[in-house]
């Protein structure tokens, strides 16, 4: 076994920052600039701990953010190993002089596997959103009137399920958007998909067993290992979850991405939803429902939650403002049956971890006020335009080379290519060309499953200019399907 990786830090004095957020960005840049090395093991929390003289609280917060960020990834009874084949580029590389901003690498919200080499010039990042549409000016004024408004409540601690009000007006526009149907006293509003799960697990002590889709969001897988749960893949077929599979398996919970696969883009028809509530419910088993970016479908009309469908308080509905509108805000909810909300309500305030309260009061105003409505019609419209683009371009582009899954809704495109090489051949060769793309290899539990299949490809579109998904798709044709003649 590999031993841990030798850290030699000295914690600046504070500038305001806590213990832990100076050592998760000590340690993330290090990942990020390669200076800890791809498959390095992690000291353990009591090393560090002895190392730097100090409590486990901040070490254990820090290599959790660590790995929701992907820059980490937990192996059961092994420890913690870096994730980072394709660090930042050097000085050496790039020419440019080292700088902070120079050394960021690619973007960590689902640690993407992505395309190295030269830096890049068209990046597909498909977690990346078009920074233009967020409206700055408002949320400014949102977040000054909240403080205005709440001042005599500065001094206090708030609700750790969440501020109510904006419980309510979650309550509100999920029963109109999503058909979610609950009461805000079934909501908890949290600071991401880590610690949301992190949350259910103490909350479902006795789910032992939990069935993900493959591929699914790697995350979440982490996370669940990370507490102790035990994985059991379940394969995707054409009407996405295999079902009989998961039937046959003695899982105790399942977590699922229905109206949006992440990351294939498979949306999970309505008999199949009806199917998987009836094996819940027979086995007593929980389905957690990740509604990630349920706001955007390009074809057809939603289909209902699953939490709406559910007659028998058997489904978790998780949802996030990262995709709508900034992951910057790190705020999502949960919506609990009513069991589990009974239960969090009883466990001790400090098992929840609801964002800041002036962020939540400004998002309560933001809602209440009409603007996020109007927001999540100014950016549908947005990125159906990009995505309608994206597709024009690769049909005229790339043509019957390539086959285009997962199309109907979400932020990025699944590329299935009728190609010999390999998607590791496919992701270097349009590095070489300036352009980024990925294969999502994390998502997948089993390595060789995935190498077995046709090279698929991801492409996200929502932070990218038209002109720039032109330029990117036309490397691309060149990179793939006409490349330079050997010399």
């Amino acid at each position: 076994m590999e031993g841990a990786a030798t850290f030699d830090i000295m914690l600046p004095e504070s500038d305001g920052q806590p213990v832990y957020q100076r050592l998760y960005e000590q340690i993330r840049d290090r990942i990020r600039s390669g200076e800890i090395a791809d498959g390095a093991r992690l000291p353990s929390v009591r090393a560090l701990q002895d190392q730097l003289n100090t409590s486990k609280t901040p070490i254990e917060t820090a290599y959790q953010m660590l790995i929701a960020e992907g820059y980490v990834v937990s192996r059961p009874r092994s420890g913690l190993y870096v994730s980072n084949p394709y660090p930042a580029p050097t000085p050496e590389m790039t020419g440019v002089p080292r700088t902070p901003e120079s050394t960021v690498g690619i973007s960590p919200a689902h640690t993407l596997h992505a395309s190295s080499g030269k830096q890049a010039v068209i990046d597909f990042d498909p977690a990346r959103l078009d920074a233009e549409a967020f409206p700055l000016r408002i949320w400014s004024k949102m977040l000054r009137e909240a403080f205005e408004a709440h001042a005599n409540e500065i001094g206090n601690y708030g609700d750790p399920m969440g501020e109510y009000g904006l419980r309510a007006e979650l309550a509100d526009y999920l029963r109109s958007s999503r058909g979610v149907r609950c009461t805000p006293e079934q909501i908890a509003v949290g600071t991401g998909m880590a610690h949301s799960i992190d949350l259910l697990t103490h909350l479902l002590k006795d789910v032992r067993l939990v069935a993900m889709e493959e591929p699914g969001y790697h995350l979440v897988r982490n996370q669940l290992q990370l507490n102790g749960r035990d994985i059991v893949p379940i394969p995707l077929g054409d009407k996405g979850l295999a079902l009989d599979v998961l039937e046959e398996s003695r899982a105790q919970a399942v977590y699922v991405t229905p109206s949006h696969q992440f990351p294939t883009g498979f949306i999970l028809p309505y008999p199949e939803r009806k199917r998987l509530l009836e094996w819940a419910d027979r086995n007593g088993a929980y389905v957690i429902e990740d509604d990630y970016d349920g706001e955007f479908r390009y074809v057809g009309k939603p289909i209902p939650s699953l939490q709406g469908l559910d007659e028998q308080g058997r489904v978790v509905y998780i949802g996030t403002f990262s995709k709508a509108f900034t992951p910057a805000l790190r705020m999502n909810y949960m919506v609990l049956p009513m069991e589990l909300a009974e239960q969090l309500a009883r466990m001790p305030h400090e098992a929840a971890c609801p964002p800041a309260r002036a962020e939540q009061w400004a998002m309560q105003r933001f809602m209440a006020e009409g603007h996020w409505y109007r927001h999540i019609r100014k950016i549908r419209g947005i990125y159906r335009k990009k995505h309608a683009h994206l597709i024009g371009l690769i049909h005229e582009r790339l043509g019957p080379r390539v086959e285009i899954t997962g199309q109907n809704a979400g932020l990025h495109l699944q590329l299935t290519l009728q190609e010999s090489r390999s998607s590791d051949e496919l992701i270097g060769l349009a590095a070489q060309a300036g352009v980024r793309v990925y294969d999502l290899r994390k998502m997948w539990m089993d390595e060789e499953r995935r190498l077995s299949d046709e090279p698929r490809l991801y492409l996200g579109f929502a932070g990218l200019k038209l002109k720039d998904m032109e330029k990117g798709i036309r490397l691309l044709e060149q990179a793939w399907f006409n490349p330079p003649l050997p010399v």
